[in-house]
């Protein structure tokens, strides 16, 4: 019986788990869920291992232990699923909340040795007609944590994924050797070139609407309504403006302030960005007041249909007040000396005809009709 209380003691599990690092539960690493899509070393510029079972976890200590900085990719994680990534590499509650619940207006906030920057991604969505309801601009975030070993970027949204950007960061480990601050320059670089596409897409749609709004209509036809596609496109672009123009004040502190987690040589690219931000931020308030002239010069032609309208109601109105008014009096009840000639009522249907037709024709010549 001893025997077999000492084979059931070496076999129970123990009870008693290791602590954990710096409050990191190894056991539940973020990584292993769907949240982290991609999680790698940097050091010297080049990408230490492809491998893609590497958990944040890892990633920092080889990072802590090797040197290089981390790059860990999230795509819109839960607070569970956060919350041990923000424990092991510090980073402030404020932050973490903004980057786990989204929404957020684009900024550049500073929390110890940690850059916390938000960015609005734009993407055009295609459509064959502009109409009253068409979706022109869809909106994602993409939060950057920048610290002095390690980027972590959180991504909110359908598209704007960051893959693609990240593997021509890779062919280039000259510029990758620069650090976490190469990343961040690269992925505000990839931001403002997504607003430069989106804003000559939309100016494509604006062209279209203006051509439909100014162009003669066929002849008989009727000019339609486009106030509601005007509208429409003017709150897309509103939205284009509010991820555009919060953002220029982050890109001029990069590019202009000196920062200790920003290398020098990339703060001169910065200012490459601030510059297209610029240039995207003036097309943007040129659409919007562009729209608001279109969208005015399109109810005046809608009051100048109504008034065409009305005139030309009036102007058959004051035809037909002709015979309605020859045509009472003769049905007054006394006694008309011409009705007892023969040719009284050819004579009258002759006159309304004539005055008619003279009213006409000066209405006519007027345009009126």
């Amino acid at each position: 019986m001893s025997m077999i209380r000492d084979l059931r003691a070496a076999v129970r599990p123990s009870r008693k788990s290791p602590a954990p690092h710096n409050g990191y539960d190894a056991t539940r690493d973020p990584s292993a869920s769907s949240a982290v899509v991609d999680c790698a070393v940097y050091r010297d510029g080049r990408r230490l291992t492809e491998a893609p079972s590497l958990t944040p976890h890892e990633a920092m200590l080889r990072v802590r232990e090797d040197g290089g900085f981390a790059w860990i990719g999230l795509h819109e994680p839960t607070e569970e699923e956060f919350a041990g990534i923000a424990r092991e590499f510090g980073l402030h509650p404020l932050a973490v909340e903004d980057a786990v619940h989204a929404h957020q207006r684009p900024k550049l906030e500073r929390y110890d040795d940690t850059l916390f920057t938000v960015f609005k991604t734009i993407h055009y969505v295609e459509h064959a007609e502009l109409t009253a309801t068409s979706e022109v601009v869809e909106t994602g975030e993409v939060m950057c944590f920048t610290g002095p070993d390690f980027v972590i970027t959180v991504r909110h949204g359908g598209h704007g994924s960051l893959r693609a950007l990240r593997h021509r960061l890779q062919d280039d480990p000259a510029l990758l050797a620069k650090g976490p601050s190469a990343v961040l320059h690269a992925i505000a670089d990839h931001v403002v070139d997504g607003y430069i596409a989106v804003a000559a897409s939309v100016q494509d749609d604006i062209d279209e609407v203006e051509i439909d709004v100014f162009s003669t209509p066929a002849k008989g036809g009727r000019r339609g309504s486009d106030a509601g596609r005007i509208y429409q496109l003017k709150r897309e672009v509103l939205e284009f403006k509010r991820a555009v123009s919060p953002l220029l004040r982050p890109m001029q502190l990069l590019s202009e302030r000196p920062m200790r987690l920003i290398d020098p040589d990339i703060q001169k690219y910065f200012r490459d960005v601030a510059d297209h931000l610029a240039r995207v931020h003036e097309e943007v308030i040129g659409f919007d007041e562009l729209l608001n002239s279109i969208l005015q010069a399109n109810l005046a032609q809608a009051t100048v249909t109504q008034n065409e309208d009305m005139r030309k109601i009036t102007s058959w109105a004051a035809i037909i007040a002709v015979p309605t008014m020859i045509c009472g009096v003769y049905g007054m009840n006394f006694d008309m000396p011409e009705l007892r000639w023969t040719y009284g009522y050819p004579m009258v249907l002759g006159l309304i005809v004539t005055v008619c037709f003279s009213i006409h024709r000066i209405l006519k010549r007027n345009g009126w009709l």
